[in-house]
């Protein structure tokens, strides 16, 4: 009887995260240090990147595999938690958000993160995105004595809904096209006479657009993104710019790459006009900003629409350049987050661009940190932000997008101007008040984490980008 059941071993490390969220949340009320939650979810992390590597197969009717496309993004995602984990407890307990709750949501989100990117089936990836979407609009409204979170969080939770209206109409007329909602499938229909220039296909390609444009943040989907980055706590928005934007890229690869590649010609189209926009709104946008979460939130705009070169490029190269970039995204990003949490007080909240002014005086190790993350954002060598955009603009250079790869290089030279200015306040102006910071081991360990990962990528990235070749060499049909 036992040997007839089906095998869930394709599934341990998303079962793993469950059931320790679970108990953690469950047990929250009679833990009294806290600081237990943290170390339980960068054990179970480990553990199940670990699992992530180990395990391989397909479960479900074969509408979830455990293939090596997954596993990068699995990887990115994993990654990701332990780091805003390694970033939280001492921020965590400055704002009161110290509970086994909040790791227990991260590690849902998570789990919807992987669901996604392992999914074959349709309906199981708007699954997965659901389960991520509910626990991050969760996390985003933690701080709800703050109107400021409120508002982000019910921002992010009215597109969210809108965005995944969108969605099911897509997969709608996908389903009504070809009669199933599986990706493989789909895939060889699509290469059927006079399916691929359909105008209901191209509609649903649309449609796809406009959902993952709402979840990794593309203009003119954008809206949500500057209010929900600046309200939600610190190191749940580190979390919102990496983990939903990696998760929204695994499925659009799954879609676009997989699912509709013989429609390329036509998607391509109204991905290339979205990518521009994206970039340079972002950029120009970034220039006015005073609020360095809200930067760093059109920062996060400007580096989607990098990084859907990759998709636009429609190759192998193309995707695992994405994938790259998104790789080394995590670090510089969650990095820079990492400092902007060492300034939060009681009564103080150093989101301020102006409270950098001479940080290279009162702080210097805190300014070297953070002129290595914003080196990185600019994108100059040797550091990881360099190696990202190369990959990404060669993909698409070689794909043909001679004109968008130009629009591109010009989009990053604009967005290099508020990082500039912050390396110019730091290293080039007096201090005019010395800002107390809160350094934790645990931030400690995190900042430890992203320089290195930013400065060794930056320097040596050959190993990552082959890997990213051979995980997505099955990808396109």
């Amino acid at each position: 009887m036992w040997s007839s059941l089906p095998s869930f071993v394709a599934v341990y490390p998303e079962i793993l995260l469950v059931v320790v969220a679970s108990i953690m949340a469950l047990i929250d009320r009679w833990v009294k240090l806290k600081d237990v939650f943290a170390w339980i979810t960068v054990a179970t992390s480990l553990l199940a990147l670990i699992m992530v590597f180990a395990v391989e197969g397909a479960v479900f009717g074969n509408s979830y595999a455990a293939d090596t496309y997954g596993l990068f993004f699995k990887m990115i995602f994993l990654l990701v938690l332990i780091m805003v984990t390694l970033l939280s407890p001492g921020y965590n307990r400055m704002v009161g958000i110290h509970f086994g709750e909040y790791y227990a949501l991260l590690m849902f989100a998570v789990t919807g993160m992987m669901l996604m990117a392992s999914s074959k089936d349709l309906i199981l990836l708007f699954l997965g995105l659901e389960l991520m979407s509910l626990s991050v609009y969760v996390l985003a409204g933690l701080l709800y004595s703050d109107l400021r979170s409120l508002e982000g969080a019910m921002k992010y939770f009215l597109l969210g809904a809108f965005s995944s209206a969108f969605l099911l109409l897509a997969i709608t007329f996908l389903y009504g096209l070809t009669g199933t909602t599986y990706i493989d499938v789909i895939a060889k229909k699509v290469f059927y006479p006079g399916l691929a220039d359909n105008t209901a296909l191209l509609l649903s390609a649309a449609l796809f657009a406009v959902a993952f444009g709402f979840k990794v943040a593309l203009v003119p989907f954008h809206m949500w993104s500057p209010d929900a980055y600046e309200g939600a706590p610190t190191s749940v928005t580190a979390f919102m710019a990496v983990g939903p934007k990696a998760a929204g890229f695994a499925a659009m690869g799954r879609v676009f790459v997989e699912a509709l590649y013989n429609a390329r010609v036509d998607w391509v189209e109204f991905l290339v006009p979205l990518a521009l926009v994206t970039m340079f709104v972002g950029a120009i946008l970034s220039l006015v900003q005073t609020n360095i979460k809200r930067l760093l939130a059109y920062s996060s705009i400007t580096n989607a629409g990098y990084a859907v070169l990759g998709i636009i490029a429609a190759s192998q190269e193309g995707m695992a350049a994405t994938m790259l970039y998104l790789l080394l995204y995590l670090f510089m990003t969650t990095g820079a987050f990492g400092v902007v949490t060492l300034f939060r007080q009681k009564d103080f909240l150093g989101e301020e661009i102006a409270d950098y002014q001479g940080l290279s005086k009162t702080h210097p190790w805190v300014a070297l940190v953070m002129l290595i993350f914003l080196f990185s954002l600019v994108g100059i060598p040797p550091t990881a932000g360099f190696i990202g955009k190369f990959f990404v603009f060669k993909a698409a250079y070689q794909a043909g997008h001679h004109l968008l790869v130009i629009g591109a290089v010009l989009a990053s030279a604009i967005a290099a101007y508020p990082y500039l200015r912050i390396v110019m306040l730091m290293y080039m102006k007096e201090p005019e008040k010395d800002l107390a910071v809160n350094v934790t081991p645990y931030v400690f360990a995190g900042l430890l984490i992203s320089v290195v990962g930013v400065l060794v990528l930056g320097v040596y990235p050959e190993p990552v980008i082959n890997f990213a070749r051979a995980c997505c060499a099955g990808l396109i049909p």
